[in-house]
């Protein structure tokens, strides 16, 4: 089932002009250098391009320190998001639906669920079964090849040993990673970035933690449920 879910706001084009930390940008707005916020923390270098098209999003709360937010960057002929808040919505709005093949059967009866030291997106269930789901964003692709993460996450690897120590305790757990572009064939951990985290991935993986890798399309009006690719490790189909 498809699913498409149209943006709240119109975007505004601009230009990058450089970024001033990871969640602060400089960008240039018909004119005029105005401050925008970045949501994700990741590194984004083949994105974040001197003079880059990018869209910003008027703030919704008068009076915030910036007045915009960076949603969409344009990258060659597409759109990339990076607005890592927007694939834990989009994912929800998806679950909802029922657009997700493997989680079409169940029921979305949790957001936020504490379990150990972590806390999960999601809690589904269905016929007794439990799932703790966890989404994560994608913004690189070098290749065909979805790569996460782009920048160590002590967090995500977190996450990872979290969802295995909870099927443990009865639950079954799963990772969805959304690729915030169209462009990707497969998924692999990126294993020079942060071998941590890989590792921690592919011990989940075997230990029958399910994981799970769609695209998505984006436009200027909204973002929309891509296909399944697969999920590989190196040294391995």
């Amino acid at each position: 089932m498809s699913a498409y879910m149209p943006f709240q706001r119109e975007f505004v084009p601009g230009r990058f002009r450089r970024r001033l930390n990871r969640f602060l940008v400089e960008a240039d707005l018909a004119g005029e250098t105005v401050l925008a916020h970045l949501h994700d923390p990741g590194r984004m270098k083949e994105l974040l391009l001197p003079d880059a098209g990018i869209w910003l999003e008027p703030a919704a709360a008068p009076g915030r320190k910036t007045a915009y937010t960076v949603a969409l960057v344009q990258h060659g002929a597409r759109l990339v998001s990076v607005n890592s808040i927007l694939p834990n919505r989009f994912a929800e709005f998806c679950l909802k639906r029922r657009a997700i093949h493997e989680f079409r059967d169940y029921e979305l009866v949790g957001r936020e669920v504490r379990h150990g030291r972590s806390r999960f997106d999601f809690h589904l269930m269905a016929a007794g079964i439990d799932i703790l789901l966890e989404v994560k964003s994608v913004t690189l692709v070098q290749d065909g090849t979805a790569l996460f993460p782009d920048a160590p996450t002590i967090r995500g690897t977190r996450h990872v040993n979290g969802l295995v120590a909870a099927a443990h305790s009865g639950y079954c757990g799963a990772i969805l990673f959304l690729v915030q572009r169209d462009d990707a064939r497969w998924l692999m951990p990126h294993a020079t970035m942060d071998p941590a985290f890989a590792a921690a991935l592919r011990d989940a993986y075997r230990r029958g933690i399910e994981i799970v890798a769609y695209t998505s399309r984006l436009s200027l009006t909204g973002i929309e449920l891509g296909r399944r690719i697969p999920v590989r490790f190196a040294g391995h189909e």
